[in-house]
């Protein structure tokens, strides 16, 4: 098949997904979804079941590989899907009147909502929001041992506001509303004072450097929930200690691959940067599919032509976990072209998640990455924007490299930290106290991936696989991509 007539085939397969797409968001049932953007964001190009095993292969301009008498011809079958506009699955909330009128719930004690006494001035305040009489529970007559109860949908929520049983307080009521405050704050363990240095997070062991710089303290600010700055040490101790139980074989390309190999692996994560820049993905969830691609294929021989359904299968199971309106299987289905019918697709997901056991929970590089930003950030002079723009493209590199799966994630997020700080201050060292405390990694520890990420930033320029360079060489990445990379680091950089 000719470059022009594949590229003109993957182009009209992305219009009728991109036309599909804006008509699900511009229709009243969906609002709020999230469009793909316009056809000129990414460049586009043809299904991938067009790849060869050669080892020795190089790339041209189409971006298949040559010669052209080794590539196997795509599947000719269209897929037969409704051109109707889709429906995004979404969960609906309960109310009262998608109830059903009975709901025969088996209890052996009657259990009465009390509401907490709060103390005002000395005394004790009424019950605030209690109900004394019951929810309107119907005895049911059919089971005389157990308690059978029907909920009355003649009560709503909006009516029991109404009630004079219930007592509101005023924000005007200074006491009552500080005493909650007190109570709320003493569960949560919030502080309502500056914490000190011995609140920063204990590690096992810690090498101090031989530095004048201080351990900044990330987690002092106690009273945004979303920050868990109680528990954040914990829960990336917990990501440290599981990402390897959930990271794929380093070899499976040579001992369990026979008709796959390294470079359509590339050619296929390249591809989905793409998707998922097309379709507004979140980060976590292009990690995820690669993630999920590379477990797979450490445990199960996968012929080339069923490799990208592997990808869009991988990628969709990805979308559910991470995205809030992940894109449909139809959709899955134009973006390859109708190379691969729906019930193809699903059976590839139901293979996978069954091979993976359900377990689709795992620690990506974009995990760690967050955590480590924000600890370099807290000590260096650059904008924040700019390293977290440059650490995010160097990480999104090491997906494509099939040789950087030797590295555990944290390690390479750490890496990624390390080297973009090179490049935004090639004159000051990149690590310091704060970053080593928080990653537990050492200058020496990160040598041979910084040595690795270097090489694959110094390379993106020639590389034949454009779609994260041309991702980051926009404005919004803050041109991360055309930063000017040093050919060299400073051996002394890795000392410790």
């Amino acid at each position: 098949m000719s470059t022009q007539n594949r590229r003109s085939s993957f182009s009209s397969s992305t219009s009728s997904s991109l036309a599909k797409r804006h008509a699900s968001s511009s229709s009243s049932e969906n609002i709020g979804k999230v469009s793909a953007g316009p056809p000129h964001m990414a460049k586009k190009r043809a299904p991938l079941s067009n790849l060869t095993n050669r080892n020795n292969v190089s790339y041209n301009g189409s971006r298949s590989l040559v010669p052209p008498s080794t590539l196997v011809p795509s599947s000719t079958k269209i897929a037969k899907v409704k051109k109707g506009t889709p429906a995004c699955i979404s969960s609906t909330g309960s109310s009262g009147n998608n109830l059903p009128t009975s709901l025969n719930v088996k209890t052996s004690t009657v259990v009465s909502c009390k509401a907490a006494s709060l103390p005002r001035n000395g005394e004790t305040v009424s019950r605030i929001a209690a109900i004394s009489a019951p929810c309107s529970m119907d005895m049911s007559p059919s089971k005389s041992d157990d308690v059978s109860v029907s909920l009355d949908e003649t009560m709503s929520t909006c009516d029991s506001y109404k009630s004079p049983e219930v007592e509101y307080i005023d924000n005007n009521d200074v006491p009552a509303v500080d005493s909650i405050n007190r109570k709320t704050f003493s569960n949560l363990y919030i502080s309502n004072h500056a914490e000190t240095k011995e609140n920063i997070c204990k590690r096992d062991v810690i090498v101090e450097m031989e530095t004048d710089d201080k351990i900044v303290d990330l987690d002092d600010n106690y009273m945004d929930p979303q920050m868990c700055a109680t528990i954040a040490c914990d829960i990336y101790m917990h990501l440290r200690a599981s990402e390897a139980k959930k990271r794929p074989s380093t070899d499976f390309m040579e001992k369990v691959q026979k008709d796959v190999n390294a470079s359509m692996r590339a050619i296929l994560i390249d591809w989905l940067v793409e998707v998922a820049e097309e379709y507004r993905l979140v980060p976590d969830t292009l990690y995820l599919t690669v993630n999920y691609i590379d477990r797979y294929l450490s445990g199960n021989v996968m012929n080339r032509q069923r490799l990208q359904l592997l990808g869009v299968a991988c990628m969709m199971i990805a979308s559910k976990y991470e995205e809030i309106c992940a894109p449909q299987v139809e959709e899955f289905c134009y973006i390859t072209d109708n190379t691969y019918f729906k019930e193809e697709v699903l059976q590839m997901e139901s293979a996978v998640l069954n091979f993976l056991k359900f377990e689709m929970t795992a620690p990506t590089t974009k995990c760690f990455l967050r955590r480590f930003v924000r600890a370099a950030q807290g000590v260096n002079e650059v904008q924040s924007m700019q390293l977290e723009c440059l650490a995010n493209y160097l990480a999104e590199l090491s997906l494509l490299e099939y040789s950087m799966l030797c590295y555990a994630p944290s390690l390479i997020a750490a890496s990624a930290i390390f080297l973009a700080n090179f490049i935004l201050l090639p004159s000051k060292r990149p690590w310091n106290s704060t970053l080593q405390h928080y990653t537990h990694y050492q200058p020496q520890d990160l040598y041979d991936c910084v040595k690795d990420l270097h090489r694959l930033c110094c390379n993106s320029h020639s590389s034949s696989l454009p779609a994260i360079r041309d991702k980051y060489s926009q404005h919004k990445y803050k041109y991360a991509a055309k930063k000017h990379c040093p050919p060299l680091i400073p051996q002394e950089f890795f000392q410790n």
